[in-house]
């Protein structure tokens, strides 16, 4: 039995890292961390965690083989420093860091610790995500030569209703724009997808955004990145799309264009198909994420030191780099504009 240790008890252990864990054989749950005490009485209480800390220092005294870390974005270089310094393994929620230097820092640390660094980027373990993997290495579509990678949405609307009722901005969608907004939050994931696929890294990349919403940050982007294989992969992420509807709709799709055929996944229209010369196949359908699946991987990780398909810093690394550097571009070139504007509008 391997003894983890989790970080931060906030949305997505609640409903990703925290079920799956328990549900994984191998794995035990011995120990929750967080500063705010309703979160921390919650995951304790209905995960039946046997130990639950607010000091940090407390927690790494545990007896822990490892540490997940889920935790808010700007928060994870430090609890990676913490948790590798004790030389606990880690698992870190996307992204990695908050800039590539967080990453390099990270990585540089748990090299030092001798213990393994993987990033948490559960979209990589869909059965859809594994089959895609599959048939772009037996070459079911010929050649890959493009990649269409849709992620449209709202993220939860721009408005919430409060305790009380009243009509308030959702703070969950807020800070993931005061982090950086839809490429760096959710973006990374296509952006692994892209370089899982394909085992071809990325060689140039370009960007193009859109501010529908207010804040520095473009809240719908679309990067296009040219892998080394001669492959090309455009990513469009938003979260402003229906942000402000009464009936929000959205948009989930993989495409993968080759040289005999594509490869086809609609969330929303539970499409999951290949088309080729030799006719239409009809694959089973899964959803994008997959925790258990992950979690099975990391327990094998930990038991053999080694894994063939967990993310690891360098795969978070790579995510955290472009998605980063193409958002910190767009702002740049917008306040650019801004400025040329205000002095074209001098007397």
């Amino acid at each position: 039995m391997k003894w983890l240790g989790l970080m931060g008890c906030g949305t997505v252990a609640d409903y990703g890292h925290l079920p799956a864990i328990r549900a994984t054989s191998g794995l035990g749950l011995r120990a929750v961390f967080d500063p705010d005490p309703d979160r921390l009485r919650h995951a304790r209480e209905t995960f039946a965690v046997p130990e639950a800390y607010q000091d940090v220092a407390d927690f790494l005294r545990a007896d822990l083989d490892a540490v997940v870390i889920t935790s808010p974005a700007p928060c994870h270089l430090r609890n990676v420093l913490d948790a590798v310094a004790r030389g606990r393994h880690v698992l870190c929620e996307k992204p990695l860091g908050m800039n590539e230097d967080e990453c390099r820092t990270m990585i540089r640390a748990a090299a030092e610790n001798g213990v393994m660094l993987f990033t948490a980027f559960d979209y990589r373990f869909s059965p859809v995500s594994l089959a895609i993997r599959d048939m772009v290495r037996a070459g079911s579509i010929g050649a890959v030569r493009s990649l269409r990678l849709i992620y449209i949405w709202n993220n939860h609307g721009k408005y919430s209703r409060d305790a009380s009722g009243a009509l308030v901005e959702n703070a969950r969608r807020v800070g993931r724009m005061l982090e950086g907004g839809p490429l760096v939050d959710c973006g990374v994931h296509q952006i692994d997808l892209a370089r899982f696929w394909l085992g071809s890294e990325v060689r140039d990349w370009r960007v193009e955004g859109a501010w529908v919403d207010e804040y520095e940050a473009p809240d719908h982007v679309y990067l296009h990145m040219d892998h080394a294989d001669g492959a090309h992969t455009m990513v469009e992420m938003s979260y402003s799309y229906c942000h402000t509807a009464r009936d929000p709709v959205n948009l989930f799709t993989y495409e993968l264009i080759g040289t005999d055929g594509v490869i086809r996944y609609d969330r929303g229209a539970k499409l999951f198909e290949v088309r080729s010369r030799s006719g239409t196949r009809t694959l089973t359908f899964h959803g994008e994420k997959n925790f258990p699946g992950m979690y099975e991987a990391f327990a094998q990780a930990l038991e053999t030191g080694a894994s063939e398909v967990l993310p690891t810093g360098s795969d978070g690394l790579v995510a955290a780099r472009i998605s980063r550097q193409a958002t910190d571009a767009l702002i740049a070139r917008r306040a650019g504009r801004t400025l040329s504007h205000a002095r074209a509008r001098k007397p």
